[in-house]
């Protein structure tokens, strides 16, 4: 079964770190561009970080300066390093990725299952 497992979230007071990784496993032939969404309550869905299979990165620039985005490609893992949390960070925290599947190595689109990040005092 193909799929994207995320951990690393949690509790963390404003000034503090949290990292995020994210592993995809199953039947994968390769991975394109991964990244981090998140959404906060009553809110949409947005970009936080990403990362293409060639190491390029762009960051929403709310977080830019404080969050890195990384990849292991040879452990299929992403990872989001968090500094400087804020209270406004908040948020349930979505690893996305584009899978290589299939002897025709077609792309599809998934998602993680969602870690919750909470900053506060």
């Amino acid at each position: 079964q193909v799929q994207l497992v995320e951990s690393g979230g949690g509790l963390v007071q404003p000034g503090g770190s949290l990292r995020l990784s994210c592993a995809a496993s199953g039947s994968i032939v390769g991975i394109n561009a991964m990244g981090w969404y998140r959404q906060a309550p009553a809110m949409q869905r947005e970009l936080v970080a990403a990362i293409t299979s060639g190491g390029s990165t762009n960051y929403a620039d709310s977080v830019k300066g404080r969050f890195t985005i990384s990849r292991d490609n040879a452990k299929k893992t992403v990872y989001l390093q968090m500094n400087s949390l804020k209270p406004e960070d908040t948020a349930v925290y979505y690893c996305n990725a584009g899978l290589l599947l299939g002897s025709w190595s077609r792309e599809y689109n998934y998602w993680g299952q969602g870690t919750q990040v909470t900053v506060s005092a």
